[in-house]
């Protein structure tokens, strides 16, 4: 099964920016390196990935994801293959960030809530040094806990280019492939 890696970011990315630039591109080079791509469906992003991913030699129906916040799978049919339509809202956060990894550009208080919760589920983080919390986070662990064991300086990784994104991705995947396993609480 090909590993999902989650886009993530701003809702509004002015199209030519460097930002849209980042994302085309990322989506193009995810999908030649043969992922498949989870958004949320919604805004400019989704649709900046998905014109990268459909540009790749790679790509097949089934490359990209969306996991929109509302009933109706109508409103993401042109940026993804499968649209699951879950009508949860900013509950569906959870899903994209659940993920094999994600990968954050920008983005605001949605984004932050994505990637807070792939740190809780243990997931590769790469976060894009742009403006935005994927900038203010890139480099970062959220918090003390240790979630991979062999990783003793867990954070959630700074990247600045696709290239470096892939990199960073084809190295660290394996280590993050434990999954949650629930809250457990230690007593002292």
């Amino acid at each position: 099964m090909k590993p999902q890696i989650a886009v993530v970011g701003d809702t509004h990315i002015k199209r030519g920016s460097k930002k849209w630039k980042i994302v085309e591109s990322l989506g193009q080079r995810l999908v030649d390196a043969g992922y498949r791509i989870v958004t949320g469906g919604l805004g400019d992003l989704p649709e900046a990935i998905s014109k990268g991913a459909r540009a790749s030699r790679e790509y097949h129906n089934g490359s990209l994801i969306a996991i929109v916040p509302g009933f109706d799978p109508e409103v993401a049919r042109e940026v993804a293959d499968i649209v699951i339509a879950t009508g949860m809202d900013q509950a569906r956060n959870v899903i994209v960030a659940n993920s094999d990894a994600i990968i954050a550009i920008g983005g605001g208080a949605g984004t932050l809530s994505e990637i807070a919760h792939a740190w809780s589920l243990k997931r590769l983080i790469l976060a894009f040094d742009v403006p935005g919390w994927s900038g203010k986070l890139a480099g970062m662990a959220i918090d003390s806990r240790r979630r991979i064991p062999k990783l003793p300086h867990d954070r959630i990784y700074k990247v600045r280019t696709p290239e470096e994104a892939l990199r960073c991705l084809r190295k660290k995947l394996p280590l993050y492939r434990k999954r949650h396993s629930g809250i457990v609480v230690r007593r002292k």
